[in-house]
């Protein structure tokens, strides 16, 4: 039986050490295999503590003949897991023989058990995987370190957790470099959208939607401002397979209820949700995705039967128009997108961005700064788009019919890594102010434009730039503070410096010829 170690609770730096330990562990096995071995587990240790802990209360309110009765777990959004699912059993087997069978059995009960969790654990991946088996039993020994239910900062076993999870797959995206953008998309990018839509009440939606950031995002912004989770329904749809399950789990250990499709798909070949029209759109499409569909393939597809057919080569207007399709009438979308949209002209992009301008589709465009991403350094932007940019009385939203916001961050965040920089939150809470001031926010206090910063410009001032949406291209430069020198003084200490110099430059160039000479090369 493994001995149980000494839990790590959660104080500042845990899912440091807890990944510092797991990651120690992995030895020959790639990452991008390895990050499903770790997050299952901590899955399944999470969802067996929570079983554990209302095990006891249903034996203390009810009595022992109704422990394995489903309903009285479920009905407190607990998933039921029968005793060869539980990770007190893949504990107690963990130095045996067959350890890897036993987990991907545990995993398998326990979807066949609760019918919300189909499609989100592995599916005998760790037989296949062929891990070493101390290094699997130790692993294991590691992720039962982490006390979901009792720790010494008061938060929730969802916090705990929710928060180990995101740090490993942050951690796994760093290790993964270019892969690693098929999931995970930094945290301080997906705030800064939040932040910016709001979404408080309605329909949720993120058409490639990885690992599940932007719902949790989400979540986490409707928590800290004292919002109910029971106001928003989740819609998503993820290509590939294996990060849907990442997804299904993020939200599973959140206690979110999405409705990600039946299956993994092509959201521009087998859209999971045909009728939707979202209240927001949050998401990170893949970047200047080529050979996304053939030349033959859909030139008639409705989403896009307003526009231009979006070129072949390049998918970032295919993704724009599939979300505007997808806005209700009130809807707003906020989605990465690489800076090149923002001014190409190849094929029919610039006529589809004109379209969407001359439309008054546009609020507000970001130009983010660089080195914020683990795929690429590919200098990236932030769209919003909105169907609506009429008054809102009830929120005080002035009229901005006719006008894009315009905001160059460039020069905002912070280096965390000698390759990775960060939006801070004052970054965040900076750009957030400025969108929500311009919209009429009272709370916000009155927009102005800030030279070098943002720029409220009209549709005219846009069409004499050729539709295109650069921020800088708007915003100007800074203005230089004043020093308070007088012009003159200042040219009089620069002169004298710079004679100082051209003396010291004809000394250093005597002294070469000297030493030249006495090497037999006269000049």
């Amino acid at each position: 039986m493994a001995k149980a170690a000494k839990t790590v609770k959660a104080s500042k730096g845990f899912e440091e050490t807890l990944w510092e330990s797991a990651n120690k562990l992995r030895g020959s096995v790639e990452s991008a295999e390895y990050k499903h071995v770790v997050l299952s587990l901590i899955f399944l240790k999470f969802i067996s503590d929570k079983f554990e802990q209302r095990k006891l209360a249903v034996i203390e309110q009810y009595g022992g003949d109704f422990v394995d009765m489903v309903d009285f777990y479920t009905m407190e959004n607990v998933f039921y897991l029968p005793e060869e699912a539980r990770w007190s059993h893949v504990l107690k087997h963990a130095k045996q023989d067959g350890l890897a069978l036993i987990i991907d059995t545990a995993m398998s009960t326990v979807e066949k058990n609760n019918a919300s969790l189909v499609g989100a654990l592995p599916d005998n991946y760790f037989s296949r995987l062929d891990l070493d088996a101390s290094k699997l039993a130790s692993l294991i020994d590691t992720i039962n370190n982490i006390d979901t239910i009792a720790n010494e900062c008061h938060m929730s076993e969802e916090d705990v957790v929710g928060r180990v999870y995101e740090y490993f797959l942050g951690k796994f995206a760093a290790s993964e470099g270019q892969r690693g953008g098929e999931f995970y998309t930094p945290k301080c990018v997906v705030s800064l959208i939040a932040e910016m839509l709001e979404p408080y009440k309605g329909k949720i939606y993120d058409p490639c939607c990885g690992s599940g950031g932007m719902f949790v995002q989400s979540l986490q912004f409707i928590e800290a401002h004292q919002g109910s989770q029971k106001d928003v329904s989740i819609y998503g749809q993820e290509y590939a397979n294996t990060t849907r399950k990442l997804a299904k789990m993020n939200l599973a250990i959140r206690g979110m209820a999405g409705n990600l499709g039946d299956v993994a798909g092509d959201t521009f070949f087998k859209d999971q949700h045909p009728d939707l029209k979202a209240d927001f759109i949050m998401a990170n499409p893949p970047f200047n995705q080529s050979k996304w569909r053939q030349d033959s393939e859909l030139t008639d597809d409705p989403r896009w039967a307003a526009y231009s057919v979006p070129p072949v080569g390049n998918a970032n207007y295919g993704w724009i128009m599939h979300m505007v399709s997808k806005l209700s009438e009130q809807g707003t979308a906020g989605f990465v997108l690489a800076n090149g949209s923002m001014s190409s002209n190849t094929n029919s992009e610039g006529t589809i961005r004109q379209q969407i301008i001359e439309d008054d589709l546009v609020e507000c465009m970001i130009a983010l700064p660089g080195q914020l991403f683990y795929t690429t350094q590919i200098p990236v932007c932030l769209w919003f788009l909105t169907k609506d940019k009429g008054e809102n009385t009830d929120k005080g939203y002035r009229k901005r019919n006719g006008e894009t916001l315009f905001i160059d961050a460039r020069n905002m965040g912070s280096m965390i890594s000698r390759k990775q920089k960060e939006l801070t939150l004052d970054d965040i809470a900076e750009i957030a102010r400025t969108y929500h001031a311009w919209r009429g926010e009272a709370k916000d206090g009155v927009y102005e434009d800030v030279a070098g910063y943002s720029k409220s410009a009209s549709f005219d001032e846009i069409k004499a730039n050729d539709f295109v949406l650069t921020p800088g291209r708007y915003v100007g430069a800074a203005e230089l503070e004043d020093d308070g020198i007088p012009f003159e003084v200042k040219m009089a200490e620069l002169t004298s410096k710079l004679g100082e110099q051209f003396a010291e430059s004809a000394k250093l160039e005597g002294q070469i010829k000297v030493n030249l000479k006495g090497l037999g090369y006269e000049f």
